[in-house]
């Protein structure tokens, strides 16, 4: 018996032995083939934003247990005191949300017409153009209380804590907000906000507070979404908005919603690309995109030739994309079935046979109706631990939106009813002007990019350019941001950024092409990356942004 029970011992210390080896090889095999993630790259979380500061925001948002709504909102809200001349809360966005599970919903929260819009507004599109009469109903917050409702984890007043902190105590204006407070004009209320004690405009690297607006965010913060819809908050705004000449009145701001939907899906090969739908200028990128993947180009062209054919097809597919703007309108007020059409590859198949490979043609072949530019916006990527996303893009229109301040809240008022100009007959109360803003995810098998702009009508070129550059060229996302653009604008003009290769483009113009010269571009691109278990993280350095994660 005892012979028995020493060959078990054995036969018990030898199994035993042969699990510690097995485990040890599994650990040894793990750690030796483990990806370890560049120094650039983040290992969990991150976010990019148009600076540093407010990616930093959003990253220590994640980093509390938050969701990448979290992120998203409180890097938002940052924005709005660090580049108040392009989104805040006196403007409106459109959220792509991706969860955990991998699906995606949109939130729109883009601004609408007040109930007393004048109905000759639209005869006004070329001359006016400064105007309060232009203001749209806000809705930032409302879209801040629907995705935060849906997906936020820490609490609401968590995320508007470092804003109303920078916004009380002030800090050095960052020179991207010092580059635009000469375009204030003759706003007063803006003039004041921004002189010093002698009445001169402060610069970059003054000190700024935003102490109003940090009082609007404290009962933002402390009584939620109502306290800017209603009460005095309300009152206060209304009653500065008409001073200056505008309709908004209480009825808007109370009634004002923000809408949930699906997202729409595009196929883009091994990609699954999410868009919003109309009225934003998802299906535009779509369509874009779909003519250019019908050339199945799998490289980056690299003779003369190459490029001059690559450019010159890129440069129709725009203006074809142009002639179908009218059709990218507010679905509860035109049927969405020509934007479904738009993102169809049958579509883009039939727009490839109008594309001749050796000219251009003229404005009446592409169906053009000339529309206005628009240039602000911010745009936050973010992608969470858990795999959840957020591509979001937030604007007040152009530079300092209205250029109307309301001093008594600290808010910048948009002028977001000019999208209407040249894209639609009517404006009804309630619609939502249509936008070229697409914040998108694309998710593969085992890849999730996570992308949008910002520039107005440049968004749908800096974001075609930087995904084509990116997934089907194989450049870095740094190098495909990076990427010198080329932008057809509302009249099918070409505009080339300042970098762009000057003997390409006198090919183009060759070929029929008008080109202009324009003093700036505005695309900003920012997105987050994961692949391989490693994260890219890329704010542009157009608008000089920075990214952060851990």
């Amino acid at each position: 018996q005892r012979g028995m029970a020493r060959s078990k011992a054995r036969v018990y210390t030898c199994c035993l032995l042969l699990v510690v080896v097995m485990i040890a090889i599994i650990v040894i095999i793990t750690v030796t083939t483990r990806r370890t993630c560049a120094d650039d790259t983040f290992s969990k979380a991150a976010v990019a934003a148009d600076t540093r500061k407010c990616s930093e925001i959003g990253r220590d948002m994640l980093r509390r247990g938050g969701s990448a709504v979290d992120g998203a909102i409180a890097a938002l809200l940052c924005t709005g005191i660090m580049n108040p001349q392009s989104a805040g809360i006196g403007g409106g966005a459109i959220f792509t949300v991706m969860d955990k599970s991998g699906e995606v919903k949109i939130i729109n929260s883009r601004e609408t017409a007040p109930s007393e819009v004048n109905p000759d507004l639209l005869t006004s599109c070329k001359s006016e153009l400064k105007e309060s009469k232009w203001i749209g109903v806000p809705g930032e917050i409302r879209g801040y209380q629907s995705a935060h409702k849906l997906y936020g984890k820490l609490p609401w007043a968590t995320l508007f804590q470092p804003t109303i902190k920078l916004a009380r105590e002030g800090f050095p204006i960052p020179p991207v907000q010092g580059l635009f407070i000469p375009f204030i004009n003759k706003s007063l209320t803006l003039r004041k906000l921004y002189s010093d004690g002698n009445g001169n405009l402060l610069k970059t690297g003054d000190k700024i507070k935003f102490e109003k607006l940090a009082d609007t965010l404290e009962l933002i913060a402390n009584k939620g979404a109502d306290a800017f819809y209603t009460g005095r908050v309300a009152e206060d705004l209304v009653r500065d908005v008409q001073q200056e000449g505008g309709n908004l009145t209480l009825e808007d701001l109370a009634s004002y919603k923000a809408t949930v939907t699906d997202a729409w899906v595009v196929p883009m090969g091994e990609y699954q690309m999410y868009i919003p739908p109309p009225p934003s200028g998802g299906p535009l990128l779509s369509l874009v995109l779909n003519v250019m993947k019908e050339y199945q180009m799998k490289s980056a062209p690299h003779s003369v030739e190459e490029k001059i054919q690559f450019y010159h097809r890129y440069v129709e597919a725009f203006k074809f994309a142009n002639g179908q703007r009218r059709h990218i309108q507010d679905p509860r007020f035109k049927s969405e079935d020509m934007a479904k059409t738009i993102i169809a590859e049958s579509f883009a198949k039939y727009i490839v046979t109008l594309i001749s490979g050796n000219r251009t043609h003229d404005n009446q072949y592409y169906n053009l109706t000339s529309y206005l530019d628009s240039l602000g916006t911010t745009h936050v990527s973010v992608l969470a631990e858990d795999g959840s996303a957020v591509a979001v893009t937030s604007t007040i229109n152009h530079i300092f939106g209205s250029k109307v301040y309301s001093p008594s809240t600290g808010i910048f008022l948009n002028n977001e009813l000019l999208d209407f100009c040249g894209r639609v007959d009517n404006i009804f109360p309630g619609e939502r002007p249509p936008s070229s803003m697409a914040p998108v995810v694309l998710k593969s098998e085992s890849k999730t990019l996570v992308i949008g702009a910002s520039g107005g009508s440049m968004i749908t070129t800096g974001l075609a350019s930087a995904l084509i550059n990116h997934l089907w060229f194989g450049k870095s996302l740094k190098e495909a941001i990076d990427t010198p653009v080329v932008y057809v604008d509302p009249e099918n003009k070409v505009k080339f950024e300042p970098k762009f290769d000057k003997g390409l483009i006198e090919a183009l113009r060759a070929l029929g092409h008008k080109n202009e010269t324009t003093s700036r571009f505005y695309n900003v691109d920012n997105a987050v990356e994961k692949k391989d278990g490693c994260i890219c993280a890329e704010s542009d350095d157009r608008k000089l942004g920075e990214a952060a994660g851990y």
